[in-house]
C-alpha cells in the first residue's frame, strides 16, 4: 500500500514528514568519522568526528552534546535507528555500544515505543583493529531473550558500523569468540558480522533462496503522528541483474498489507530508462508518477528520503540525482530544486516521540 494514500488524508502527517526532514536535512554521508578512542590506539591518527553538523546538531553540540544513530527494537519488533542525543567522549564507539544496554544511561532519552537489545548489566571492552570492531561481553551478554538474538547482532553490528572505523564486528563472551549465539545458535561468521548480513530480514514470496540476493530498502511506519524509516533487507531474484533497479522495484511493492510498514512509492513508478552510476552518483529517470504534484513538478520527502537512504546502502553509491522524462527541473517540498544530486542524510531518525 501507497503511504501517499494515507498522507492525502491528513495534512498533519505531511507536515511530520516535513518537520523531519527540514530537521534533519538530505546533507551528509553514509558513515561517520571515529575519533581515536583512547582505549584504542589502532586507528588512524587524526581521524575526527564530522565537521559539518546540520542545524539541529549545531546547536546541541554547543551544549556538549552529538547526535549518535542507535539501533533499538520499536514497538513492532523491527531494529531502527534513533538519533539520540548523546555526551560528547572520545570514545564515541564505545559510547554508542554502551547506550544498547538496558536500564542504562539510555533509559532517560529512550523514544516512546522503542526499547534497547542487551540484558541489563552487560559490560563489555571494545578494540578496533584494521576494519574490525571486537566487543568481549560479559557472562550477563548471555541472558537475553532468545526471541531478540537476531535483533541483538543487527543492532550491534549496524550502531558500530556507522564509523568510519569500522566494517565488520567480532562478538566474544568472556574473552572466547562466538560462532554462534548461546540461545538459538544463530551463527556467526568468522569474517565477522557486517551490514552485508542484513537487518530486518524478510523472506516473503521467496521459494528458492539459493538463486536471490539481499538488497536493504528503507520503509516508512509511524508513531501518533510522526513518521520514521526503517531499513528491511529483502531477497530480489538473481534474474535482476541490476541492483539499483533491484531496489527501486522493492520500493514499488512495498512491504505488503500485513506488514505495519508501508512505502514512499506509488505502484506506477517505473524508471524510463536504465540507472546510470559514475563518480559515486547514481542518476534515475522516472515516469511522472514520482511527483507528488505533478502541476508544480514536486517529490514528496518521504519518497525522495526512501530512494535515497535505500540506494546509498550500495557499495559505490553516495548520492542521487533525480530526474522526471529526461528533465531536472523538478523540486522538493520546500520548493528547493533538486538540479544537483541528492546525498544522504547524517542521522536517519531524529523525530521526539
Amino acid at each position: 500500500m501507497s503511504i501517499r494514500a494515507k498522507l492525502a488524508l491528513t495534512t498533519a502527517a505531511i507536515m511530520a514528514v516535513s518537520i523531519f526532514l527540514s530537521g534533519c536535512g538530505l546533507i551528509g554521508k553514509k558513515k561517520e568519522s571515529l575519533d581515536p578512542p583512547k582505549e584504542v590506539t589502532q586507528l588512524k591518527e587524526g581521524e575526527a568526528l564530522d565537521a559539518s553538523p546540520d542545524a539541529e546538531t549545531a546547536t546541541e553540540e554547543k551544549e556538549d552534546v552529538v547526535m549518535r544513530d542507535i539501533y533499538l527494537i520499536d514497538k513492532n519488533g523491527f531494529v531502527v535507528a534513533q538519533s539520540l542525543p548523546l555526551p560528547k567522549t572520545e570514545s564515541v564507539a564505545k559510547q554508542a555500544l554502551e547506550y544498547l544496554v538496558a536500564d542504562g544511561e539510555v533509559a532517560d532519552i529512550l523514544p516512546n515505543g522503542f526499547r534497547t537489545v542487551l540484558p541489563a548489566g552487560t559490560e563489555f571492552g571494545l578494540d578496533i583493529h584494521e576494519g574490525k570492531a571486537t566487543v568481549d561481553f560479559s557472562e550477563e551478554f548471555t541472558t537475553y531473550n532468545p526471541d531478540d538474538e537476531k535483533r541483538i547482532l543487527q543492532a550491534i553490528t549496524w550502531t558500530l558500523t556507522q564509523f568510519d572505523s569500522v566494517d565488520k564486528v567480532e562478538l566474544r563472551v568472556n574473552s572466547y569468540p562466538l560462532t554462534e549465539m548461546p540461545a538459538n545458535g544463530t551463527p556467526i561468521s568468522s569474517e565477522g558480522l557486517s551490514r552485508a548480513d542484513g537487518i530486518n530480514t524478510e523472506f516473503t514470496n521467496v521459494a528458492d533462496i539459493t538463486n536471490t540476493r539481499p538488497v536493504t530498502v528503507y520503509y516508512l511506519t509511524q508513531v501518533s503522528e510522526d513518521f520514521y524509516y526503517v531499513p528491511v533487507t529483502r531477497r530480489v531474484s538473481n534474474k535482476e541483474k541490476d541492483d539499483v533497479t533491484a531496489v527501486i522495484n522493492q520500493l514499488v511493492e512495498g512491504p505488503g498489507m500485513l506488514s505495519a510498514l508501508e512505502t514512499g512509492l506509488v505502484d506506477n513508478v517505473k524508471l524510463m530508462d536504465e540507472p546510470k552510476i559514475e563518480d559515486d552518483v547514481v542518476t534515475l529517470n522516472f515516469n511522472e508518477a514520482i511527483l507528488g504534484n505533478s502541476e508544480n513538478k514536486t517529490i514528496t520527502n518521504e519518497t525522495l528520503s526512501s530512494i535515497v537512504l535505500s540506494l546509498t546502502e550500495q557499495t559505490g553509491i553516495k548520492s542521487v540525482k533525480v530526474m522526471v522524462n529526461g528533465s531536472s527541473d523538478i523540486m522538493n517540498e520546500q520548493g528547493e530544486a533538486l538540479t544537483e544530486p541528492v546525498t544522504r542524510p547524517e542521522k536517519v531518525n531524529t523525530g521526539r516521540f
